[in-house]
Formats: C-alpha cells, sequence, structure tokens
C-alpha cells in the first residue's frame, strides 16, 4: 500500500515507523527540514520537505497514486484541507486528525465524506476513553474487551507479595484453566513467554481471561480490586472534560485548574458532582485540605508532563491507590513506568496506534495496538484449510513473537493450551510483536 503521510510529528513518525514494519511504501511529508533528516538517518522512511496544502508539493509527493492519505499534523485545519486536497488528486482514502468532537456525530458522516475526507481521529477522545476504563478497573494498567465481552485482556504490574512472583510459567499449574499469560513487560522489553520464564517483581503481566475468571487475578498480582467513588483531576485540559463525560455520575469529582478563565468554564460545564478549584495541584497543604488521602484516584492530565509526574507521585505518597498521568514527552514514558504512577496516557502514541489498527491487514474484526507494550493484540478468523488448524498450537511451530491467548467457538469462549487444536472459522485472539502481521496472514489465511 503506497501511503503519504503529512506531519513528522510525534504521531506521524510513530505511525510511520510501525507502518514500515509491514513493507508498506511510506513518504512522510514536513516543513521542518532537521526533523526530516534525523527520521532518514535512523529509518528507511521516504521523505519529503514541503507543505502538505502546497497543490506543487503534494504532487511531487506522489499523492496522485497514494492509496491512503493521513493528515496528522498539530493543526487540525491543516489536516481537513490537506486531506480535501489529496482526495480531488487521487488518493484513494484520507484520514485526519481533528480536536472537534462535532465533527465525529454520526450526521455529519456523509458531509465529510463528500469533501474528501472518509475517516477521522480526535485524540482527546480514544485517550479518555482508555482512562475512564482505567478507573472503572483501577486494579489493572490496561483492559480490553473482545469477543463481545467474553474474553478480557489484562495488563497489570505484579507486586513483591503476589503468589505469583519468582515463579516460571510451568509451575502455574491450573487444574481447571482460568487465565493465559501472553507476554510480559520487563523494562523496554516485551517477552512472549515460554514455559521457561520465570515472572519478576515489577513485571508488567498481558494476560487473556475469560470474564467469569477476572476476580481471581487481583490476589494473584498481590492487588485488591476497588470502586473508586472519589477522584480528583489535576488540569481541566479537554482530555478531563472528556473522561469526566465516560464516568458515571455518581463519582465525586475534583478538577484541580490553576488558571481563573479555565476554571470558571469548566465550573459552568460540569455536571453537579464536579467541584472546580483554583489551585496548584502540588500544592500538598491543599490536596490535604482536600481529602487527598480519602481519594481514590488521582489524575493528572495537565500540559506538563514533569507536573504531571510529579502529583502522581505525591499522591501515592499521600496513599491514593490509582493514579494516571498524561505524559506527551516520549522519553519520559519508560521512567514514568519505573517510577510505578500507575497508568500512562499519551494521545499522540495513543493516535498513532489507533490510525495503525485501522490499517492492519490480517482477517481481524478487532486490533488493538498496545502501544506501551510495542505489540499487538486482535481476533482472527481460521480459515478452512489454513496452516493454523492443521496441527495442535504445540506442534504448530508458531514463530517465537506470536502466541495464542483464546478462541470462540460455536459461541463458547475458550482459553487455549499447547494441546488445542484450532478448528475451521475459529475466532482466536492472537497476541503479536508489531513485525508479526505477515506471519499470521500466512497462518490464518
Amino acid at each position: 500500500m503506497k501511503i503519504l503521510i503529512a506531519g513528522a510529528g510525534a504521531v506521524g513518525t510513530h505511525l510511520a515507523r510501525l507502518l514500515e514494519q509491514e513493507n508498506h511504501d511510506i513518504t512522510l511529508i514536513d516543513g521542518d527540514k532537521e526533523r526530516l533528516s534525523l527520521i532518514r538517518d535512523n529509518s528507511e522512511i521516504l521523505t519529503y520537505l514541503g507543505n502538505c496544502t502546497s497543490l506543487n508539493d503534494l504532487a511531487a509527493a506522489g499523492v496522485g497514486s497514494a492509496d491512503l492519505f493521513i493528515g496528522v499534523t498539530p493543526e487540525e485545519s491543516k489536516n481537513i484541507n490537506s486531506c480535501m486536497l489529496a482526495s480531488n488528486m487521487g488518493a484513494k482514502k484520507t484520514l485526519a486528525r481533528i480536536d472537534n468532537h462535532e465533527y465525529l456525530l454520526p450526521k455529519n458522516q456523509e458531509f465529510f465524506e463528500n469533501l474528501g475526507i472518509h475517516s477521522m481521529i480526535y485524540p482527546e477522545l480514544v485517550a479518555a476513553r482508555e482512562i475512564a476504563m482505567a478507573i472503572k478497573t483501577p486494579w489493572t494498567r490496561f483492559w480490553w474487551e473482545l469477543c463481545n465481552g467474553t474474553i478480557v485482556l489484562i495488563g497489570a504490574k505484579i507486586r513483591n507479595n503476589a503468589p505469583l512472583v519468582n515463579k516460571y510459567l510451568y509451575e502455574l499449574d491450573q487444574h481447571v484453566k482460568q487465565f493465559h499469560i501472553v507476554a510480559i513487560k520487563r523494562g523496554g522489553t516485551t517477552i512472549i513467554p515460554k514455559g521457561s520464564d520465570q515472572i519478576l517483581h515489577n513485571d508488567i503481566l498481558y494476560f487473556a481471561t475469560l470474564k467469569k475468571y477476572v476476580d481471581i487475578l487481583p490476589e494473584l498480582l498481590g492487588k485488591k480490586s476497588f470502586e473508586t467513588k472519589r477522584l480528583m483531576f489535576m488540569g481541566g485540559s479537554r482530555i478531563t472534560m472528556r473522561t469526566i463525560q465516560q464516568l458515571p455520575q455518581n463519582i465525586d469529582i475534583k478538577i484541580i485548574e490553576q488558571d481563573r478563565e479555565r476554571a470558571e468554564f469548566l465550573a459552568e460545564k460540569c455536571p453537579s458532582n464536579v467541584t472546580v478549584f483554583i489551585e496548584d495541584g502540588r500544592n500538598a497543604e491543599f490536596l490535604i485540605r482536600e481529602g487527598i488521602s480519602e481519594t481514590d484516584a488521582f489524575l493528572a492530565l495537565t500540559a506538563n508532563s514533569e507536573a504531571n509526574i510529579l502529583g502522581c507521585m505525591m499522591a501515592k505518597q499521600y496513599g491514593v491507590k490509582k493514579t494516571v498521568a498524561e505524559i506527551e514527552n516520549i522519553d519520559y514514558i519508560s521512567m514514568a513506568e519505573q517510577l510505578d504512577i500507575g497508568t500512562v496516557i499519551n494521545k499522540k502514541l495513543i493516535a498513532a496506534g489507533k490510525i495503525y489498527e485501522l490499517l492492519l491487514k490480517a482477517d481481524a474484526s478487532n486490533i488493538k495496538s498496545l502501544t506501551f507494550a510495542n505489540a499487538n493484540v486482535g481476533e482472527v478468523i481460521a480459515k478452512p484449510k489454513s496452516k493454523v488448524t492443521r496441527k495442535k498450537i504445540k506442534d504448530l511451530k508458531l514463530p517465537p513473537d506470536i502466541t495464542f491467548g483464546a478462541l470462540i467457538r460455536d459461541g463458547e469462549p475458550i482459553l487455549v493450551e499447547g494441546n488445542t487444536q484450532i478448528e475451521p472459522n475459529d475466532r482466536v485472539v492472537v497476541f503479536f510483536l508489531n513485525r508479526s502481521i505477515k506471519s499470521i496472514e500466512n497462518l490464518f489465511n
């Protein structure tokens, strides 16, 4: 597929690198010469120095023969305009990054398609949905439902007091299979585990399990499940507003916002269960006075990554069980994970991952890019006579960067084991590293 990406910022660059692994023909267009030279020096991605709203530059970059044009510059108007131009110049499909929720309303879909804009992504809304899920399942770092909710993929950090610590996978004897560990993230490395791999303190484990077994997992990880009834937001950003819209109104919510004008706007727009304070969210005296130690979750969503990290560390010191930090400086993400500040949100990487999901080609109805694990999980249908149906899983000689977590057969969810035989038309939950999409196509098609 020939893909032209306008915008060599964090979203465009991360997306280009993901797509490069799938052997797509990628061209990145941007007006910043230094940014493009840095990309050229560290990858084989083609770059073009130019303006994505210039007809001459788009034509020279090859938009006329593009299968897909993606506008992901920081400016919404530029993305909209460049997609309109690209579509009219011959690009088969377009996708624009936007900042206006109104554009996504179903009633406006046909209007934008007539303009030549076929898909849109609103990073703040995607991030808000992830944050809301983190609040609803606070003992997890990641929660994703597959196969209509019958199978759940869970990511969670393992504590020192957990029964699983220091165990080898072959030691995890389950009389009735209740979970399957599909990946281990250790530091910056994602491992697709074998029986000989050991679970260590501070590992982030990714489990495939059935909905009926979810309640057994917190104890195995050294954690307790709890309901979040009191939330505190540091920063009244658009993500804060979108997150609140995703949450039930029986939760007591406090927003701490330094800017008076923004705070007054929030107070006017927020529902009755939200109280807005004009204050610095790192003011310890204020936090104590407002009951930080009785707060269930602290969400630091300001535009300042350092402030968000410090805010979450402070909240942890006061006993807050769940913290969420928006970290837009990508270099800080691995450090934040090591500091144990809980769920890390980066809307740029989430947006890139969401676009990447749309482009994955295996016959999958539901694929999720796990941004911080450098991996993907998806539901893939086993076609009749495909390689995956010919032998038991243990005899398939799967590549080391692919594993199966569960499957749906005749509407029934099943956790897989080495002796499981995949049958034609089974819907299989596959966990795979970014570079292995081709292997999945070969197995399932």
